[in-house]
């Protein structure tokens, strides 16, 4: 009888060992996912200089969609690191800028057929493309995470070892989400 109960103790200590690396091992898959975040939004930061020294020398009556851009960027960087509800507006504040600026070469021909400006068009864009796909990775980590920290029996594990939800789910509101309207 005594081994009995012996071998239950030690399956209870190694399933509670298994979920606790489990859920480690989730708590920094979230770390990562947001780092990757950081890393293509500094790429981002990187570029705009270049796109609005570009456009500048096209559009120099359009410097209030230029300033916006400026503002929204330097706004955004100051949120770096974070997955607030802030910084993520900053973020959406940024890319609604972005899109101004892009629709904003449609009137511009020669802007349009500039070789610097469509590279920069295309890597920025790209790099949107990435940015988004990183804070998708991050939804879905983040979510794994909160499913383990709130199903049983990780959920007795995770209070038993103060595992904490950390982090907020990247969203957009409508009005952020609506696509830029340029009038002349």
């Amino acid at each position: 009888m005594p081994w009995i109960i012996i071998g239950v103790v030690v399956l209870l200590i190694v399933v509670v060992i298994g979920i606790y690396n489990s859920l480690v091992k989730k708590r920094n898959r979230v770390d990562q996912s947001e780092s990757d975040i950081d890393v293509q939004l500094k790429r981002r930061y990187d570029l705009i200089p270049n796109l609005i020294e570009t456009v500048k020398g096209y559009a120099k009556h359009e410097r209030e969609t230029l300033d916006a851009v400026v503002k929204a960027r330097a706004n955004a960087m100051k949120q770096t690191g974070s997955t607030s509800q802030s910084a993520q507006k900053a973020e959406n504040i940024l890319e609604g800028a972005l899109k101004n600026l892009f629709a904003l070469s449609e009137s511009y021909p020669d802007l349009k057929a500039s070789t610097n400006f469509v590279e920069l068009q295309r890597d920025l864009t790209d790099t949107e493309d990435k940015i988004q796909a990183a804070r998708r990775f991050y939804n879905d980590t983040l979510r794994i995470y909160f499913d383990a920290l709130q199903t049983f029996p990780s959920n007795m594990v995770a209070g038993l070892f103060s595992f904490k939800a950390q982090g907020d789910y990247f969203d957009i509101s409508p009005a952020e989400a609506a696509n830029p309207q340029v009038k002349f």
